[in-house]
């Protein structure tokens, strides 16, 4: 099975290909653009150096959430487009879960991170690839807390990752110590490649009815429309041409 995965949900873009687990390339781009603009030639650049055409792609993947809401409008939008012009697969894979794939230590709870704004933040736990605590959109202090407190979890077994920057301050309120943070600015990042191994063995889903999961709906569904129409017609351009 060949994969197309694509993650923009944050300031960090990742798109992967990938078939039958083995990663052909991966592109991930840590710039503060709009994605709206590289999405696109980043697809094309991987297809053309893979030597694939479109038609080649079993299965499209896609990050659908928590994140960034016009990130995750533009890959939705994008990867329903391809889905349904070129009828292929789609499905949707945890932009948390992403970012903890990336940290191989099975015996860690790992917490990935983006940043919300103004204390808040998107959040969940996973050990070895599993929710142990679902993604959720929290005051980041208050998720700690609780964290802390449980006493099945040991303090010591807990990695950060993802968008910690804004938050160091309250790891260590919580009792957590910084050496607990992932710091590499490439384990950080979203993982297309680990979007598309976990995409593999998921049921496909409706094209029509895949939406991302903002975990905000209400404001997110408001703005849908400021950038549904540019990823759409930038998603019908590249089928045109291919």
């Amino acid at each position: 099975m060949k994969i197309l995965a694509l993650d923009s949900s944050s300031i960090a873009l990742s798109v992967a290909l990938v078939e039958a687990g083995k990663l052909l390339g991966e592109v991930n781009l840590n710039l503060k653009k709009n994605h709206s603009t590289t999405l696109m030639t980043t697809i094309d650049f991987l297809m053309e150096q893979a030597n694939l055409e479109a038609k080649d792609i079993d299965r499209i993947a896609v990050a659908n959430g928590p994140g960034s809401y016009t990130g995750l409008r533009l890959a939705a939008t994008v990867g329903k487009t391809l889905a349904y012009s070129l009828n292929k697969e789609i499905v949707g894979v945890s932009s948390l879960l992403s970012i903890a794939r990336r940290v191989k230590e099975a015996e860690y709870l790992v917490v990935p991170v983006m940043d919300a704004r103004r204390g808040n933040a998107y959040a969940a736990v996973y050990q070895d690839g599993e929710s142990v605590i679902a993604d959720q959109h929290c005051v980041f202090s208050e998720f700690l807390s609780q964290l802390s407190s449980d006493c099945s979890v040991s303090a010591d077994r807990v990695v950060f990752t993802g968008e910690t920057e804004q938050f160091l301050e309250d790891i260590e309120r919580a009792g957590f110590d910084r050496g607990q943070v992932v710091t590499d600015s490439l384990q950080k990042l979203p993982s297309a490649y680990e979007i598309a191994k976990v995409a593999e063995h998921l049921t496909p889903e409706n094209v029509h009815s895949f939406v991302p999961n903002y975990l905000k709906k209400v404001e997110a569904e408001e703005k849908w429309l400021e950038t549904h129409e540019e990823a759409e017609n930038a998603a019908d351009n590249y089928v045109q041409r291919v």
